[in-house]
């Protein structure tokens, strides 16, 4: 049986959201920031952005391929699939194009009924309006031996950590302070219990912190 699976990015002060957006710029400068260090990985430019060769190797690197390997089902919430900002919108279908870089099938928490959809590379969206346990059933028995991740929003990471579902929390904190937006550990005092917990740091200044059961 595989394990459930949860990767941030946070800030020191453990913000995984960021609140500078605008219509001209929708991800914001701090979401430049906060997740520079993963996006300039060779692993994330060749596996999303579509350009091999290209990118950062090393410490981060390495947890940046290890986000991508031996996962076969995902959970995610619907805000993160983009549903928050397209509500009801039959054609949306997220913000991967045509290829999203899954191939495994997908679950999206959410009230809005919608119909499977099949991407290319063996990506399928199923939009679920079941509990987080019961999705988390279906993820399970789809990815086999496979882990599943849970792959965000926040709100989403933060309700399976908080009922204990997850074996295994990466977090890579950007040496960077943000404030405000949405906390990672808001009620997940205690947390660490249970938990081992291993830190090392890249040279690109991120901690990746891993709580491993």
């Amino acid at each position: 049986m595989g394990k459930v699976r949860v990767d941030l990015n946070v800030s020191l002060d453990g913000y995984a959201t960021t609140t500078d957006q605008t219509p001209e710029d929708p991800f914001g400068q701090d979401w430049t920031r906060l997740t520079g260090p993963y996006v300039a990985t060779r692993t994330f430019r060749e596996r999303v952005l579509g350009q091999p060769g290209k990118g950062t190797t090393g410490m981060d690197d390495d947890y940046a391929k290890a986000y991508f390997e031996g996962i076969g089902a995902e959970v995610m919430g619907a805000g993160m699939f983009g549903l928050h900002e397209h509500p009801g919108d039959p054609d949306w279908q997220g913000w991967w194009g045509p290829n999203p870089p899954f191939g495994y099938p997908v679950w999206v928490l959410t009230h809005e009924v919608r119909p499977s959809l099949e991407m290319e590379g063996g990506t399928v969206f199923h939009f679920a309006q079941d509990s987080i346990e019961d999705v988390l059933a279906k993820a399970k028995e789809a990815a086999g031996d496979l882990d599943v991740r849970v792959g965000g929003g926040i709100r989403t990471a933060r309700a399976y950590l908080a009922a204990g579902l997850v074996d295994r929390l990466h977090v890579g904190i950007t040496p960077i302070l943000l404030g405000r937006g949405e906390s990672l550990w808001q009620d997940l005092r205690g947390l660490e219990a249970g938990y081992e917990v291993f830190s090392e740091t890249a040279p690109s200044g991120v901690v990746h912190l891993t709580f491993s059961r």
